[in-house]
């Protein structure tokens, strides 16, 4: 066997000339094991120090890919890194995801952002203790800084980029021991050499995982004699992602080094065999991050765009019309609504939060829609969305606040997009969960409290859990639960579950689920659990403030509702799942209410519209007895029904056409023209026409 000699490079000699050498020939060629010089395994097919092409989102597949990218963007970037941990089972994590995407587009160049399928890499949430989804983690300087949890929308999300690459630059920043030399000798140069470095090496110390007077110590040091002096020394950037290559790169810490050659200029022969299995193992995981690294590069950017069935909504700018029909809310009945109306040609806007609503958070199978068997609720909403923007509905991620009836065309005031003027709404926003209103019920949401199983569940695999409630709401989500779950405890305050018989039945004849008859949830139970990847940092620390620490679930306090016992319940997590209550708050002093179910709706008897003409209710904010996925969406369509007629009856909605067809009527008559003397197309053709006519009747 003859190795291949090696001149020092990475690459292999041939005559003069270099090629690069694959994993496959350095391991196996024709069948058997061959001997490949050692510098050509170690040969780099990428510039480890060069700028790469990354995806807008990058989607992480192990945990190592994970520690990989916090380190290298820690030491060669600065950038810092957003994460959003999901679940494709999620129906808030499904609706943030194309606003994740439009964040990170926005922040390409300040930020790094990321997605963790909870699912695929359990160990990466239990790790940074996920307990909810979707949670949005921000790290800098390979450390986490701070998460938020749920649905935070576009216009959160981005505040929260714009903070954490704020304070990544900050950190970002290198105050050498020259630099402060220099200021003192200009502000106070009679200071002894050894006080300045005396000061230069308290600001080091503060940083133990980094050398040198860096980051937050070097700015409150900044800040310090800036306040004593008038003036504050000169801070540069730690670290320049667009730094040129060096000449030698330096090689990674999984990069074993590569032996010189000898002063004679004959190249240093290795062989596999002389390699170590460390060597080896080392090399394998740094050709296998290349490998990763550049299928990252080649992914498709556009996989995750929205379908090209959804049009972006032009904006009121753009426009000065009022909207015809103007839907709030993307549930069934909002969804229903804007179908019948963009197939009667009104174009209406729908105006829904990205978090859907209770059909969206359903991940369980949807048994009673009628045509849709086995289809869960993501996927029914999903549907009637690509539906209605089929046929011409115009979608915007916003929150109605405020609904101003006192003119006309109605005006509708948004979070985001501003004020909408409409001359017709259909109200449509569904139901808000109820909280139970006890102390820990609020502090701890995120941290083991959660209104939504089919989000958090999994997160409490093999965990004792906790539902509240007792209607179908509540046996869905036992029975979700109790899938992954250890044990699941349903408490009702009754003898007897209002939920449907089927529901009620399985879960009671489940084997992994226990009834607490008759019983209240009084208190929520929780300790503070500081975060594993922070103990090291905080080991110095001795005035740790425990009440900042999130707190997680351990139990709650049950009492009897008919002896007043109380008892505890150790539990990991506590589902409260006890009913709606109509989100129609943004309403009140506009229509009228409902005198006999508080937060619903008024509406005319046999019809949709509510106390102000050209205000339409749809749904759940209606109706009070039914309360189905399916009465929804019919009322969803009586409402577009409803509101065609109202805009027929008083000539609205159709200004533009009207102008445009007013405008065509006066370029027909300006000057006399008559409709003889107007262009034909026809006529235009010539004597062609006639013989065209004339082939065709001979063919038939």
């Amino acid at each position: 066997m003859v190795p291949f000699p090696t001149d020092g490079s990475g690459t292999v000699g041939t005559n003069g000339s270099h090629r690069r050498v694959s994993v496959a020939t350095a391991v196996v060629r024709m069948g058997r094991t061959m001997l490949v010089g050692w510098g050509a395994l170690l040969s780099v097919s990428v510039n480890l120090h060069g700028v790469h092409a990354r995806p807008v989102v990058r989607n992480i597949r192990s945990t190592h890919e994970f520690d990989r990218l916090l380190e290298k963007h820690a030491s060669e970037t600065g950038l810092p890194v957003v994460v959003d941990f999901y679940s494709d089972s999620c129906g808030p994590c499904r609706m943030m995801a194309p606003i994740f995407r439009n964040v990170a587009a926005e922040f390409a160049d300040r930020a790094v952002f990321v997605k963790v399928d909870t699912n695929a890499q359990p160990e990466l949430s239990q790790r940074y203790q996920v307990r909810s989804l979707p949670t949005f983690q921000f790290f800098v300087d390979g450390k986490k800084a701070h998460q938020a949890v749920g649905g935070i929308g576009e216009q959160g999300l981005r505040q929260e980029a714009n903070q954490i690459v704020r304070q990544a630059q900050l950190e970002n920043v290198l105050l050498t021991l020259d630099a402060l030399l220099e200021y003192y000798h200009t502000v106070d140069p009679e200071k002894p050499r050894s006080d300045v470095e005396t000061v230069y090496q308290k600001c080091a110390k503060m940083n133990r995982k980094v050398e040198g007077c860096v980051g937050s110590s070097a700015n409150a040091l900044a800040r310090k004699l800036k306040k004593k002096y008038q003036a504050a020394p000169q801070l540069v950037p730690r670290i320049l992602p667009t730094d040129a290559p060096t000449s030698t790169p330096k090689p990674s810490r999984a990069t074993p080094p590569v032996a010189a050659s000898s002063n004679t200029g004959t190249p240093t022969t290795h062989t596999l065999e002389s390699a170590s299995l460390a060597d080896l193992q080392s090399e394998l995981e740094r050709r296998l991050d290349q490998a990763r690294d550049e299928q990252v590069e080649h992914e498709d950017p556009a996989e995750d765009e929205a379908d090209p069935d959804f049009r972006p909504w032009p904006g009121s700018s753009h426009s000065a019309y009022p909207e015809a029909v103007l839907v709030i809310g993307g549930g069934p009945a909002g969804l229903a609504a804007a179908l019948y109306a963009a197939r009667a040609g009104l174009a209406p806007l729908v105006l829904a939060p990205s978090l859907g609503g209770q059909l969206q958070g359903k991940g369980v199978d949807v048994e009673n829609y009628p045509g849709l068997p086995l289809v869960t609720g993501p996927a029914v909403v999903a549907a009637m969305r690509k539906q209605a923007a089929h046929f011409g509905a115009f979608f915007e991620d916003d929150v109605v606040f405020r609904v101003d009836a006192s003119q006309r065309p109605l005006q509708i005031h948004t979070n985001a997009t501003g004020i909408i003027a409409a001359h017709s709404i259909i109200v449509a926003t569904g139901a808000e969960s109820n909280w139970l209103g006890i102390p820990g019920e609020w502090e701890m949401r995120g941290g083991g409290v959660s209104s939504c199983a089919t989000c958090d569940g999994f997160l409490y695999a093999q965990r004792d859990v906790v539902v509240v409630g007792g209607g179908d709401a509540a046996m869905e989500d036992a029975l979700v639960l109790a899938r992954t779950s250890r044990s699941v405890t349903v408490v009702h305050r009754r003898d007897k579950f209002r939920a449907s018989k089927v529901l009620s039945d399985r879960v009671q004849n489940h084997p992994a689920i226990t009834v607490r008859w008759n019983a209240t949830v009084q208190e929520i139970l929780g300790q503070a659990v500081v975060d594993a990847n922070d103990e090291d940092d905080n080991s110095n620390d001795h005035d740790v403030d425990l009440d900042s620490i999130p707190k997680q679930v351990t139990g709650v306090v049950l009492v009897d509702t008919v002896t007043g016992e109380e008892t505890k319940l150790s539990c990991h997590a506590v589902f409260v799942a006890i009913g709606h209550t109509p989100a129609t708050a943004f309403l009140h002093g506009v229509v009228d209410f409902d005198p006999e179910h508080d937060g619903y709706l008024w509406t005319q008897p046999h019809s949709t519209q509510t106390s102000v003409p050209g205000i339409f209710a749809a749904g759940d904010v209606a109706d009070s007895v039914y309360r189905q996925a399916i009465t929804s969406a019919g009322s969803g369509a009586a409402a577009a029904l409803d509101a065609e007629r109202y805009l027929s009856e008083h000539g609205l909605g159709m200004e533009e056409e009207l102008l445009e067809a007013e405008l065509l009527a006066e370029l027909v008559n300006d000057g006399g023209m008559s409709a003889r003397e107007s262009y034909n197309a026809y006529e235009d053709a010539g004597g062609r026409m006639q013989g065209m006519k004339e082939s065709v009747a001979a063919e038939l």
